[in-house]
């Protein structure tokens, strides 16, 4: 699964936090989206894997000595070997990206005031109730969330669709970057909402429960159960939502598994295989992940990755994402999230008691505990998601340089990241401004990723580690 199931169902669980839980919790980077072939040229050959094409270009660094290398005209050289008319492209996707994250915003806050002022969001919940009359017992209120929330997510999905198919549809194919027709894309989304509808259902059942036992301390205990949830998910998505959208078998290939599995068991990772996914038929991305809990950890590189990147450059994606495994930033982020979710949730309360007081016998919402108030708690959480944008894009953007830093000294191939910080530039901007990184990145930018491989090549030639390098390629 990936926020790249992508249905865009606006609400609080969905547009903030599990997408976080669904990328940087479960550590998968997309570190590297596929460059077109035409993007570099004069394909070197030598150090493929086997039935590994390359993408086509040679280190500028080549035949320098720790003497005469400067990190910094190594990191101008790598990003002067992208043509102007391909950097003026993938400049053009990513900043499009900046007004989709506010075309997305509005979108949540225009559904949720909809809802709200035209009472449909109070009708629902009268059908709810009138609906579980005859029920009796504990079972009457989960029955009443139950038949508002899939109510809810139906509509959420209808009213977000146009929107998520140009954003996740034609954007992609525009430029590049998907592979799948209209109908294969479509039955992915169907999925993603029946999946959406079950998590979803399941969550609101026991957030309602907490918000009618504890009306003035649920923000503590709806935070606990948001952990909770994402906790979950990271454990079971490996095994029972990924499979829902991809194939995985074992790598067979000696030569790409073996130094993938000697990295794992150097670092205790405890995995015996590496997996492949067929992500060729909905993308043309490259992206591996380490993700799971327990028994439930695997790494998993897809087919693009093994299709279009050499051996270095994959040890280096991997060594990455073994990375954020070994420095523990699922449980590091899962604390950080923790804590903006508290934050999020003793603001929503005090937000939405006064809007409450305010609006709620216009728009039919009784308090926090009636479904009917859904939208506004969407609204008010979407709002303070959209404001703190750069505070959480900060937060996974300093775990990826972690995990960048702790790849390059484990797989010790700082071309071979330089080169995949290139092919990231295919659809995220190589050479952003100060602003722009602070702002809109959750990884850091390609070229200051490529400084931080030119920064490690230098210093290690300082330390005689290595003294020449040879067609892009340092030798030890």
């Amino acid at each position: 699964m990936d926020v790249r199931v992508s249905i865009r169902l606006i609400s609080f669980v969905l547009a903030a936090w599990l997408v976080v839980a669904s990328t940087a919790i479960s550590a998968q980077d997309n570190p590297a989206p596929s460059a077109s072939p035409a993007i570099f040229e004069n394909a070197d050959q030598t150090g493929r894997a086997a039935g590994v094409t390359d993408p086509g270009y040679s280190s500028p660094a080549a035949s320098e000595t720790a003497k005469s290398f400067d990190p910094v005209s190594a990191t101008q050289a790598w990003l002067a070997t992208v043509p102007a008319d391909k950097r003026r492209k993938s400049d053009a996707y990513f900043e499009g990206g900046y007004w989709l994250i506010l075309w997305n915003f509005l979108l949540a806050a225009g559904i949720s005031i909809f809802l709200l002022a035209s009472r449909i969001s109070a009708r629902l919940r009268d059908f709810a109730e009138r609906t579980c009359r005859r029920c009796r017992g504990s079972c009457q209120l989960p029955l009443q969330v139950v038949l508002y929330a899939i109510a809810y997510f139906l509509i959420m999905a209808l009213l977000s669709f146009p929107l998520n198919l140009y954003e996740n549809f034609y954007r992609e194919h525009q430029y590049g970057l998907a592979t799948q027709s209209f109908l294969p894309w479509f039955r992915e989304q169907l999925i993603g909402l029946r999946v959406t509808l079950i998590a979803g259902t399941i969550l609101l059942i026991v957030l309602y429960a907490v918000f009618r036992r504890a009306p003035r301390t649920w923000w503590v205990w709806g935070t606990v159960v948001m952990i909770t949830f994402l906790a979950a998910l990271v454990f079971i998505a490996p095994v029972y939502i990924e499979p829902l959208f991809n194939t995985y078998k074992p790598i067979t290939n000696p030569a790409i598994r073996d130094p993938i599995l000697a990295m794992a068991q150097a670092n205790e990772i405890p995995v015996k295989q590496v997996l492949e996914v067929d992500a060729s038929r909905q993308t043309t991305r490259v992206s591996a992940n380490v993700s799971g809990l327990l028994g439930t950890t695997r790494i998993a590189l897809n087919d693009n990755l093994l299709k279009q990147c050499t051996l270095p450059e994959i040890r280096m994606v991997m060594a990455h994402e073994m990375g954020h495994y070994v420095l523990n930033h699922g449980a590091k982020l899962l604390t950080y999230f923790g804590i903006f979710i508290l934050v999020g949730f003793a603001l929503a309360r005090i937000l939405f008691d006064a809007a409450v007081n305010r609006w709620g016998d216009k728009w039919g919402v009784r308090g926090i505990a009636d479904p009917a108030g859904l939208p506004l708690l969407v609204l008010i959480l979407s709002a303070l998601v959209f404001v703190l944008t750069p505070l959480v894009n900060t937060v996974v953007r300093v775990t990826e340089r972690e995990a960048d830093a702790f790849g390059i000294n484990t797989s010790r191939e700082p071309d071979g990241m330089a080169e995949v910080a290139l092919k990231l530039g295919a659809y995220r901007k190589l050479d952003p401004t100060p602003l722009e990184e602070f702002i809109f990145y959750d990884h850091p930018s390609g070229r200051a990723r490529i400084r931080m491989a030119m920064d490690w090549k230098a210093a290690n030639l300082s330390a005689g580690e290595s003294t020449t390098i040879q067609s892009g390629r340092t030798i030890h």
